[in-house]
């Protein structure tokens, strides 16, 4: 299967090369045949070969005595809602996030709407590889049952969240650019019930992406660029199933997908009190947000999974990732852009600032990415190095290395694709956060 991704959330691969129809439907067979009985929801990001595998395993699942609840396109956040309101046995999103277009892959979600956890995942893979399908006889098979509305509920939990004729008195213009993906659906009904003056680019969800989807700065330029050129208030940009985002303010300029969760959790908690999770590759602004306000704050390993596992354990009022992810249980357990959007208009119309403005009111620090190359059997012997070389700094082992220090932390985990590490390190400012992704890497080249 080359360079096919499996994992316990699923998925991934170029089409027409490791990742076929025959696999996916196999793939979700053996999701299927560990769920309760019950109809599957299934939907695809709007990626040009969606249709062709979401047709792949419609078919499959309903030869295995599944019923479909067919959402269509659908971004990754609305088919966990749409989960949990049909009551459903589970879902399959049909997506391969931020990935080129030649990629496409399969998302996998439990009964309780969230994504499936390590465990459940671990579960799906050993049934994909035994490789065993119990096909039902012509009279047990499932049916196909389209979902005619499968919007309106996500957008009212979103907007019982905010304070919605504050934002609709502000008039807002807002830029969004769904990169024609799943986003452009659901973005544009709830920015209008907002009252918002949209400009929506890439409204058709095709996977005709005009950018590479991925919403870093680089690939965001001519979206920075719009943003300014139409007076827009703000610019929200999404990855093509539309559960992270990033923001750019007024003047064009790139906030990025760091400061979504962190301008929301901002608000969130001038309004609400409790516990705050997010995983260890996140930014400190989380962390110190949660001191600043007087509320408990907890670390998981990377993954939504994770991060919502330890939510539900701490009964957390609000986590996510800094990959532009936030998540608010109100709405459901999945990192939700549509959540990022709302939260961010909800800050700038009550406290009648500008997103600009918003975010310098964060506390500041810099990150840096890089990685190093080191085999597997390698890597319990890098880690070690580099925890003897900064013996000083206390060490976590929750998810490959972290070392903290007052005001700045590095991450070192192993790739689960590639014989990889890769460093994450966040400090006041990029040159002493590269000085330590730096320094680690030497530490990794002399073990």
């Amino acid at each position: 299967m080359g360079n096919l991704i499996i994992s316990v959330s699923g998925l991934r691969g170029v089409v027409g090369e490791e990742l076929t129809p025959e696999l996916a439907a196999r793939f979700a067979c053996a999701y299927a045949a560990g769920q309760a009985a019950g109809k599957i929801v299934l939907a695809r990001d709007g990626r040009g070969s969606g249709q062709m595998l979401a047709d792949a395993i419609r078919g499959s699942l309903q030869a295995v005595g599944r019923s479909v609840l067919d959402a269509g396109v659908a971004a990754t956040p609305t088919v966990g809602v749409l989960l949990s309101h049909h009551g459903a046995a589970g879902a399959i999103q049909v997506s391969a996030s931020h990935n080129p277009p030649e990629y496409n892959g399969i998302k996998l979600f439990a009964q309780s709407g969230q994504v499936l956890s390590a465990a459940d995942g671990e579960a799906v893979v050993r049934r994909f590889h035994a490789g065993v399908t119990q096909w039902v006889a012509f009279d047990r098979l499932g049916r196909q049952e389209p979902l005619d509305d499968t919007l309106a509920h996500h957008a009212e939990l979103v907007t019982r969240t905010v304070d919605v004729p504050r934002i609709r008195a502000a008039g807002f213009r807002v830029v969004l650019d769904a990169n024609h993906g799943a986003g452009s659906l659901l973005g544009r009904k709830l920015l209008e019930e907002l009252g918002c003056d949209v400009t929506l680019i890439g409204d058709q969800p095709d996977g005709e992406f005009a950018h590479p989807p991925e919403p870093t700065a680089e690939n965001l330029r001519g979206i920075c660029d719009i943003v300014a050129e139409r007076a827009a208030d703000v610019g929200f940009c999404q990855d093509p199933d539309a559960d992270r985002l990033a923001v750019i303010d007024a003047r064009g300029v790139y906030l990025g997908e760091e400061y979504t969760l962190a301008i929301c959790l901002d608000q969130v908690l001038q309004e609400r009190s409790g516990p705050v999770v997010t995983n260890c590759s996140t930014s400190r602004m989380a962390e110190d947000l949660a001191a600043r306000y007087g509320v408990p704050f907890f670390r998981s390993p990377v993954g939504e999974a994770n991060v919502v596992g330890v939510m539900k354990e701490r009964n957390a009022i609000f986590g996510g990732e800094g990959n532009g992810g936030p998540i608010d249980p109100r709405v459901g357990f999945i990192r939700d852009s549509f959540v990022g959007m709302a939260w961010v208009l909800h800050a700038m119309a009550r406290r009648r600032l500008p997103v600009s403005q918003l975010a310098a009111a964060l506390p500041r620090y810099a990150i840096c990415k890089t990685k190093a190359t080191v085999a597997p059997s390698r890597v319990a012997d890098a880690l070690a190095a580099v925890e003897r070389h900064f013996a000083n700094a206390p060490a976590d082992r929750m998810d490959g290395l972290r070392l903290d220090w007052p005001g700045k932390w590095v991450l070192i985990r192993a790739s689960n694709t590639e014989p990889i590490v890769r460093i994450v390190a966040e400090s006041a400012t990029m040159a002493e956060s590269q000085s330590l992704c730096d320094e680690v890497a030497a530490a990794i080249a002399r073990a």
